[in-house]
């Protein structure tokens, strides 16, 4: 039995018939490297093997009586791995497009909660004999970093590896009894309790800290939640989803950081900062404030250091400003850059460990009403709005990945889209490339592939500045 930490359990209390709490994934694989040809018998096979390594794969939620304290994860015991892997097969032509619609429609249901909360689809008749994979995990059981991380148990360096990743030892459990869970949620309560006087003082410098930060005339301040304009993307949204991709070569991206001397992900804000700007300017929308992005980062200790934390997500969130009312893409990269860095010093003066803190505090049924009354009673059609949409940037592996003996072509990782922000931009790196996944709210963003297309537009113009820049360096 472990228990949920605050954080991962807010995932399962923001969810509503609505507001889907998965991330998901749309992976798409080579099979020419298959010794003795694809068959989904050998996927299903290989993910038999090492389905035990990855916990996430085979532990289900265990309710507190009454919620009194957070869910624990328990060894499912009618594990079934035949409903959690599924085999389809894409419309012709077996392009992106249609590989994009099934997993717009995979998104757009929930996972049960009464078994392991993943599924996974193999996907046959894309184009170029390609097979394509669209995954679904809940967000309660891991974030990007983590799932990138899971890539090491089910993916291997070579088509044909000579050697089987070993399992991690771990005991049979069996399903814990009321009394039990009972027992868990007084001593979590109590212990609880005792860390609430550490935490307020905390919160009482990280005020401090930022009301000193924010008064400081070196720095450019971020901006704050509620002050966001309203898009065609920001309101009540539905159940129902769509799915596009993107590609940009990661050369490009790093070329265009070099010469401007701001950092990768500083390029990635100003890419889809230009892209949301030629879309809402296309469409007769585009506001006279910046959008505001909420960007998730990664809390987890620098490697080599033991992580003693509990939990899957161990992740804080920014806000900052995609600078989308500057029209010359120079200038938006260079004011994304400043206020980036204010919002960096902001979060540190914060400190990054604060939203898992507060969230251990979170009254499970009570923040379940909340988000169900916000939810049902469309309030993000009149209130203020958050923030515009989220954008998260993982770093992924530079070298081939193989599945089952068939080499990974692209990797699309898709984020959730949330009440009041019917757009979620995800990006990951892999060997040169940089792929990009767009989950959005249908009836918010039906030209989704418009706006991915707008997306690639604004990389190519701010290449061509780059390129301009490092001829007048060299000439």
């Amino acid at each position: 039995m472990q228990r949920l930490s605050g954080l991962d359990a807010s995932f399962l209390y923001l969810e509503s018939p609505t507001n889907h709490m998965h991330v998901a994934a749309t992976m798409t694989f080579d099979p020419s490297t298959v010794e003795g040809g694809y068959s989904f018998e050998k996927v299903r096979d290989l993910i038999q093997r090492r389905v035990h390594m990855i916990p996430q794969f085979t532990q289900r939620l265990a309710r507190v009586p009454f919620d009194l304290a957070h869910p624990v994860w328990v060894e499912d015991p009618d594990f079934d791995l035949d409903y959690h892997l599924r085999r389809i097969a894409a419309p012709a032509p077996g392009s992106y497009h249609e590989l994009a619609d099934l997993a717009g429609d995979i998104a757009s249901r929930q996972l049960d909660r009464s078994r392991p909360l993943w599924e996974m689809y193999i996907v046959e008749g894309l184009e170029h004999g390609h097979i394509g994979v669209i995954a679904k995990m809940h967000h309660s059981t891991i974030d990007g970093v983590s799932g990138a991380n899971m890539m090491v148990y089910l993916f291997d360096l070579e088509p044909n590896p000579t050697e089987e990743p070993e399992a991690p030892d771990r005991e049979p459990e069996r399903m814990p009894s009321d009394a039990e869970l009972l027992t868990y949620a007084v001593r979590s309560r109590l212990k609880r309790r005792a860390s609430m006087f550490s935490i307020i003082p905390k919160a009482g410098t990280a005020v401090v800290n930022v009301v000193r930060n924010r008064r400081s005339s070196d720095t450019v301040n971020a901006p704050a939640p509620l002050t966001a304009p309203r898009t065609s993307f920001n309101g009540a949204i539905t159940a129902h989803r769509k799915v596009a991709y993107s590609i940009a070569n990661l050369s490009d991206v790093k070329a265009i950081k070099n010469a401007f001397g701001t950092t990768v992900n500083d390029v990635v804000l100003a890419v889809v900062g230009g892209g949301l700007r030629r879309y809402l300017e296309r469409k007769g929308e585009l506001p006279d404030k910046s959008l505001i992005a909420t960007v998730p980062i990664s809390v987890r200790p620098p490697d080599g250091e033991e992580d003693t934390s509990v939990g899957a997500n161990k992740v804080s969130a920014m806000f900052t400003s995609l600078a989308t009312d500057v029209a010359d893409p120079v200038e938006r990269l260079q004011k994304i850059h400043e206020v980036t860095k204010g919002a960096k010093e902001e979060h540190n003066a914060i400190g990054a460990d604060m939203l898992q803190s507060l969230t251990e505090f979170a009254a499970p049924r009570l923040f379940g009403l909340a988000m169900r009354l916000y939810s049902s009673s469309k309030l993000a059609d009149r209130g203020p709005v958050i923030h515009n949409l989220v954008i998260s940037n993982v770093p992924g592996p530079p070298f081939p990945l193989y599945f089952a003996g068939a080499k990974l072509v692209s990797l699309f990782p898709m984020g959730p889209v949330m009440e009041g922000a019917g757009l979620n931009i995800t990006v990951i790196s892999y060997m040169d490339d940089i792929d990009i996944g767009l989950m959005v709210a249908r009836e918010s963003v039906p030209d989704v592939w418009d706006m991915a297309a707008d997306i690639e537009e604004s990389l190519a113009e701010l290449k061509k500045a780059a390129d301009a820049a490092s001829g007048a360096k060299t000439g």
